[in-house]
């Protein structure tokens, strides 16, 4: 292993660049559906994806890529504090946003911000943290899993309450697949697994929101002009594609039919334009993401920097898949937007902040 810093890894920069920029394409196409329904929001919704999203997130990219990536470890506790308290401001009257009957944003200088985006990675620090700790402070397994399960309570109570189940769900998964790499223990793996489920089947009796999205996604029928309806409109998007695709700008579903089509819906509105080939192509794209940014996670330095690359790989790949499967109803809708694509500011650039942070990583890989 050499302890001089290589260059970046070239190849997983490129892979993320390109879906930045099919992205953008992607994003345009979609917001067109804005302009049948107010001209007013696709200025505003274009200015914050290219403004904020584009250029804040490659800014990010450039600039946590070049930040030594063991600052983050002797930090990370003060990080994820002040992410909890950031993500608090959501309930702030006058500062927070609500939207869908979500709590999620705040109003900072006429932006509207998601604080969960940058809860999301500091979460991840922070386990990579204490994990990448456990044999230099030779701990026990129960005292490893009583600080995730503490941890892990402070976020829920967090997200929870911003109804933004989904996002917290991700982070949990993110979490117990960076224990398990490190531990190696399967059992207490399924445990976190199957207390998970449990927490949905008990969040679906006291959110009625987490219910009608589970019970859509068995049978859509049952309500086709309520829950059901974006997994009825979204098949209906994706069937229409075809082999080919109507063609780029030519979805018909954008149009008053898919909710949300730069946000939620937005695999569905390319898959009615670019049809099977298209859809195929993406999932490449994707899929070489995750073996890539996997690659780079085990030929990382040391544990914390194999850690720190394999949550921030994961937290974004599972929330790419679960958005595609979701358009097919291979999984509930979970209001997950994809990646690199999707309309969201914070998103993009939390996303492209993280992703600089791994291609620090890859800077001291190991070498054969």
């Amino acid at each position: 292993m050499s302890a001089n810093p290589k260059t970046i890894d070239r190849i997983l920069l490129g892979i993320v660049l390109t879906l930045v920029g099919v992205g953008f394409f992607i994003f345009s196409s979609a917001s067109l559906g804005l302009l049948a329904r107010e001209s007013a929001s696709f200025s505003s919704v274009a200015f914050t994806q290219i403004a904020l999203g584009i250029g804040g997130g490659l800014t990010a990219l450039f600039l946590a890529s070049r930040i030594h990536y063991r600052i983050w470890r002797k930090t990370a506790f003060y990080i994820f504090i002040g992410a909890i308290l950031f993500s608090c401001l959501v309930f702030v009257p006058g500062l927070g946003l609500e939207h869908g009957g979500a709590q999620r944003w705040i109003n900072i200088a006429g932006f509207s911000l998601q604080p969960s985006e940058f809860l999301k990675i500091a979460f991840v620090i922070y386990m990579a943290t204490w994990f990448s700790g456990l044999k230099e402070r030779k701990l026990s397994l129960t005292q490893a899993v009583i600080p995730f399960a503490i941890t892990t309570v402070a976020v829920g109570a967090v997200m929870l309450l911003q109804r933004d189940t989904d996002t917290f769900l991700l982070m949990v998964g993110a979490g117990a697949v960076m224990f398990l790499v490190q531990t190696g223990r399967w059992r207490e793996f399924f445990a976190i697994a199957a207390a998970g489920l449990v927490l949905i089947v008990i969040l679906s009796f006291v959110h009625p929101y987490i219910k009608s999205r589970l019970v859509s996604f068995a049978n859509p029928d049952l309500d086709p002009q309520g829950a059901g309806w974006q997994v009825k409109q979204s098949l209906i998007a994706v069937g229409s594609g075809g082999l080919h695709g109507r063609g780029f700008g030519q979805s018909v579903q954008k149009f008053e039919y898919l909710p949300e089509p730069i946000g939620d819906s937005i695999f569905a509105v390319y898959a009615e334009e670019f049809g099977f080939i298209g859809s195929f192509l993406l999932l490449v794209l994707f899929t070489a993401f995750v073996f890539r940014g996997y690659r780079l996670a085990a030929r990382a330095p040391d544990d914390f920097g194999m850690l720190l690359t394999l949550g921030l790989i994961t937290i974004i790949a599972a929330q790419a898949f679960l958005h595609i499967a979701a358009m097919v109803q291979f999984a509930p809708v979970l209001g997950l937007p994809l990646p690199f694509i999707s309309h969201g500011g914070t998103a993009m650039l939390a996303s492209l902040g993280a992703i600089g942070i791994v291609l620090n990583v890859s800077k001291y890989q190991k070498t054969k």
